[in-house]
């Protein structure tokens, strides 16, 4: 199978494209939601919040926006603008790999080691 650049470069804009709009749609759902359900809340600026557990977990989120909880969608639809990058670097690794070049097979793999450390790492402190 032969891969050439350009197909490369198009997939990846689709994915990018993709994956922005996506994670948008499930942003503005999840926020029209939380307007029809919370638009007469009394809100208190004078004391701090902190997010719920369930909105700062990624399996409870999951769960939360399965359940058609208003914030957890939000939240997974910022998940998925989070993802849609990482995506995109998982997705050049392969392509890189099946074009068997091995200096950017080396240097992208790098990378998504360096953003999945990070992210795991961020969600394991906090």
């Amino acid at each position: 199978m032969r891969v050439s650049d350009h197909s490369i470069e198009r997939s990846v804009s689709v994915l990018l494209i993709s994956g922005v709009i996506v994670a948008g749609s499930v942003t503005l759902g999840g926020g029209i939601l939380f307007l029809i359900l919370h638009w007469s809340d009394s809100v208190n600026y004078s004391t701090f919040h902190s997010q719920p557990r369930i909105d700062r977990i990624v399996p409870q989120i999951v769960r939360g926006a399965l359940r058609g909880r208003a914030r957890s969608i939000i939240q997974l639809g910022i998940l998925l603008l989070i993802a849609t990058p990482v995506a995109r670097v998982a997705f050049s690794l392969a392509g890189f790999a099946l074009e068997r070049d091995k200096m950017f097979v080396l240097i992208t793999a790098i990378v998504l080691a360096i953003l999945v450390y990070s992210l795991v790492n961020g969600a394991l402190t906090n």
